[in-house]
């Protein structure tokens, strides 16, 4: 069923979805080994301290390689967060209410879907947020040339469509403070959940 907007707003997010890479399989065998291995060094090291040589030598492939195929830290940061990226675009498109539409679109109300993509998002972001710092932050308007922005932006826009003139540009001063380098100042000035309270507060005022 199309619900005129909503349903035309359902179909630009399935074509903006962060599509799962397709490889041979000696390839996928290399990428997963590489991002294991830099998982773990991130996680023991911090993701400042570790080195793309590093990764490449605990993977067991030349530098040559890692290189090639992730270009720099970033993007190997980004790679890791792949995963994790398409899981929430998977709730936000299919999955049950509030995040997802659930039955149909039109039984949730959009503040309620609106707050609870804050919450997934913080989720999502909080538990990766040095990854993904590094990976918005690698060259000047990073974060707004990868997908994944350009697939939360239409997500919020289409919801605050029926609520508040200007969407679009109200959808990006939204998701403004959700930037993991903004995240990090206020996580590290106030705290995890002062922080999420505010987003929230942020977004209870933008729907408005």
């Amino acid at each position: 069923m199309d619900h005129g907007p909503v349903g035309k707003g359902v179909r630009d997010l399935e074509l903006m979805r962060t599509p799962p890479p397709r490889e041979r399989a000696d390839a996928a065998r290399n990428r997963a080994k590489v991002l294991a291995a830099a998982a773990r060094l991130f996680a023991e090291q911090g993701v400042e301290s570790v080195s793309m040589d590093a990764v490449a030598a605990a993977a067991g492939v030349g530098k040559g390689t890692l290189f090639r195929r992730f270009g720099d830290k970033a993007g190997l940061a980004a790679a890791l967060l792949d995963d994790r990226e398409r899981e929430l675009q998977d709730a936000i498109l299919s999955g049950p209410s509030p995040l997802g539409p659930g039955g149909t679109d039109e039984a949730v109300p959009p503040s309620e879907r609106l707050h609870a993509f804050a919450d997934a998002y913080l989720d999502y972001v909080l538990d990766h947020l040095s990854l993904v710092r590094m990976s918005e932050t690698a060259s000047p308007g990073a974060r707004y040339r990868i997908g994944a922005y350009r697939f939360w932006h239409r997500h919020l826009a289409v919801l605050l469509d029926r609520t508040v003139p200007d969407s679009e540009a109200v959808a990006h001063a939204l998701l403004a403070p959700l930037g993991g380098e903004h995240l990090t100042a206020m996580v590290e000035a106030l705290g995890a959940e002062r922080a999420r309270a505010a987003v929230h507060r942020v977004f209870e005022l933008g729907a408005k």
